[in-house]
C-alpha cells in the first residue's frame, strides 16, 4: 500500500522524484516581446510641426526688422491674430478677411500663395492677450503654404 500511495503521490505533482527542473522561460519572454511590439506600435507620437523662433537678445538691435507698411508691400502676407484669438487674413492689396478654424487657415494662405508668386514671406501679428496655440498655428500655416520667411510680430492693441 505504501508503494501506491507514493506513486499517487508523484503523479499529482505532490511528491519530490529527486530531479529538479527548471523553469522554461521561452514562453514568458515571447510574451514579454509581445507585450513590447504592441506598446511601440500602437503609441501615438507627434510630431512638432512650428518653426524654431530664435529669442532677441536684449544687447543688441533686431536682425530682423519687419517694414511698418508690410500690408502694401507685394511680397508679405500678414496673418493678424487679435485679442480673441481670431484670425485675420491681410492680402498685400488691403483685403481683410477673418478665417475661422486653423483648417481653414492653412487652407486659405496655401490658396493666396499659389495665386500670387510675388508673396514669399509671412508677417504674423499677434495680439499680447491671444493664444498661444494660436500664434503656432498662424507661424504653422507660412511654413506649410512654403514661404521664404516667417516673421513673428507681438502687438499690444487690435487694429
Amino acid at each position: 500500500m505504501d508503494d501506491f500511495n507514493q506513486k499517487s503521490l508523484v503523479s499529482y505533482g505532490r511528491g519530490n522524484t529527486g530531479e529538479d527542473e527548471d523553469m522554461d522561460m521561452t514562453p514568458m519572454v515571447d510574451v514579454t516581446f509581445l507585450l513590447l511590439i504592441f506598446f511601440v506600435m500602437t503609441a501615438a507620437f507627434t510630431l512638432q510641426k512650428s518653426l524654431p523662433i530664435p529669442t532677441p537678445q536684449s544687447e543688441e538691435a533686431s536682425t530682423q526688422a519687419i517694414p511698418q507698411e508690410t500690408e502694401e508691400d507685394p511680397e508679405f502676407l500678414t496673418i493678424r491674430v487679435d485679442s480673441d484669438s481670431t484670425f485675420w487674413i491681410i492680402n498685400p492689396d488691403g483685403d481683410e478677411e477673418e478665417v475661422g478654424t486653423t483648417v481653414e487657415l492653412y487652407s486659405r494662405v496655401k490658396m493666396i500663395r499659389l495665386e500670387n508668386d510675388s508673396i514669399s514671406k509671412l508677417v504674423v501679428r499677434a495680439h499680447e492677450d491671444s493664444y498661444h496655440e494660436r500664434v503656432v498655428a498662424a507661424i504653422d500655416a507660412g511654413s506649410i503654404a512654403g514661404m521664404d520667411q516667417v516673421q513673428l510680430m507681438t502687438v499690444s492693441e487690435d487694429d
